[in-house]
């Protein structure tokens, strides 16, 4: 194949993109735009998000390990004291979440456990059956009867309530 090709032979076809010939000798606006607006808004905030990303890749803030410090309970708040009132409130809210998998995880613990044990389920996973029959009795004195729109102090009254009624029946 020779190195010189005859241009004349093939040639190159005509680009689509017409090239945009100035009639005129006024600048365009919209560079004016577009460089004022590169400078004014887009430089600065991405500025400031590149730093964001340096800050955050030097400090890993890892949210799904969050630990929360214990608080007071709603017992042991004083009268009026509204954070303390909240603080209690997030914690009991934290403290169901965590009671709820509890019961979640040890019912998928008896389902896997009947699942591969089969017809021998009843004397092989007695003791996960009755872990769940333990945990759920516990679930249930505390949360039960508590509704979906149960809180703090709902809790602490149904837990007052079967403190006393215990008294009754041990005297």
């Amino acid at each position: 194949m020779p190195e010189d090709h005859d241009w004349e032979a093939y040639k190159v076809p005509p680009t689509r993109t017409p090239v945009s010939e100035r009639t005129t000798s006024v600048p365009n606006p919209v560079d004016y735009f577009q460089t004022a607006f590169n400078y004014v808004l887009d430089a600065p905030v991405t500025f400031v998000r590149e730093w964001i990303e340096r800050w955050q890749n030097k400090n890993k803030f890892y949210y799904y390990h969050q630990k929360f410090r214990r608080v007071p309970d709603l017992s042991e708040c004083l009268e009026g004291d509204y954070l303390c009132y909240y603080e209690a409130e997030a914690q009991w809210r934290r403290d169901r979440m965590v009671d709820q998998e509890i019961v979640e995880i040890v019912r998928e613990r008896v389902a896997a456990c009947k699942q591969r044990e089969g017809p021998n389920q009843f004397q092989n996973c007695a003791k996960e059956m009755e872990l769940l029959a333990q945990v759920t009795k516990a679930y249930q004195d505390r949360y039960g009867d508590l509704g979906y729109h149960g809180n703090a102090r709902a809790c602490l009254m149904k837990q007052k309530h079967r403190m006393m009624e215990e008294r009754k029946a041990a005297q």
